[in-house]
């Protein structure tokens, strides 16, 4: 799970929530709602019969996530419930009345559930924390949602998350490693992982979060506040300095994982097992 530390300050007032909820389906339909429910039919994300847990950290992208889900359920035909799924990890109560308060204005009903995550992470991993409370967080989610009857457990991640994550997996961890929209839980049976905003870019989720007037929170950590991962930052600023030579870095980083030529790698990881160049091209040479 990615955090959403940044600060998005809105100056606008709260607008109407008939005027928020309408926007998804006029004013951001193209660039937000539209790449939504093409990611959900392209890779068969939301099925007859799923019940959805919507993972709600009262960031920007929780948010939209959660209204974008109450309009499929307007639109879409496929029979499916949703549920709104918030963990309490040890928010500060401005925090907490924020979250309970944007998603009360947002007509989000939320299920909130308790734990002391911060303050465990802040006795064991004080000085790395993020990556830590990410996967208890999500365990957390996890079991929460299967307690529920929930069947999939969706996460706000979206196109930047998508493309700073297969290059920090790159230059940090020595393999070409991307987000998937969806995946099996491990430790957890009859759970998966769904990413329907996949092909959302964050600048348009900004858009609407300044034009809805809502101030999101960031991920309220209580053990780093107000900081990232500053090689994620790295990463953001890299991609950044990039699209002023090249405008369509971003496309090119994304399409990249959908076009990967397996004659012309190295090697390959395939359950866990490293397939080595020599392996591919003894098989290459038998089927030719």
């Amino acid at each position: 799970m990615i955090q959403e530390c940044q600060t998005i300050i809105v100056e606008n007032p709260k607008a109407p929530l008939l005027e928020i909820e309408k926007s998804l389906v006029t004013t951001y339909k193209k660039d937000i709602f539209r790449p939504f429910v093409k990611t959900i039919n392209e890779y068969n994300l939301v099925e007859p019969g799923d019940k959805i847990a919507v993972g709600i950290s009262g960031g920007k992208d929780s948010l939209i996530l959660a209204k974008l889900f109450q309009e499929l359920k307007k639109h879409n035909k496929i029979p499916f419930e949703v549920i709104f799924l918030s963990m309490d990890p040890g928010f500060r109560d401005v925090n907490r009345e924020l979250l309970e308060n944007n998603c009360k204005y947002l007509n989000i009903p939320l299920e909130i559930r308790h734990s002391e995550i911060f303050k465990v992470v802040g006795k064991i991993a004080k000085e790395n924390p993020c990556y830590m409370c990410a996967r208890m967080r999500r365990g957390f989610l996890y079991n929460a949602a299967k307690e529920l009857g929930c069947n999939k457990l969706a996460l706000g991640h979206h196109f930047d998350d998508v493309i700073e994550t297969t290059l920090l997996n790159m230059f940090y961890g020595g393999q070409f490693k991307t987000m998937v929209p969806k995946i099996k839980a491990d430790n957890f049976e009859g759970i998966e992982l769904i990413r329907p905003m996949m092909l959302v870019k964050e600048k348009d989720i900004i858009r609407w979060i300044k034009k809805s007037g809502i101030q999101s929170m960031n991920c309220g950590c209580t053990v780093v506040a107000e900081k990232t991962s500053s090689k994620r930052r790295e990463i953001k600023e890299l991609i950044e300095n990039l699209r002023k030579i090249n405008p369509d870095i971003d496309q090119s980083i994304y399409t990249a994982a959908t076009n990967v030529n397996v004659d012309a790698i190295l090697g390959y990881v395939k359950n866990n097992e490293k397939i080595h160049f020599n392996q591919i091209y003894e098989e290459r040479e038998k089927k030719s």
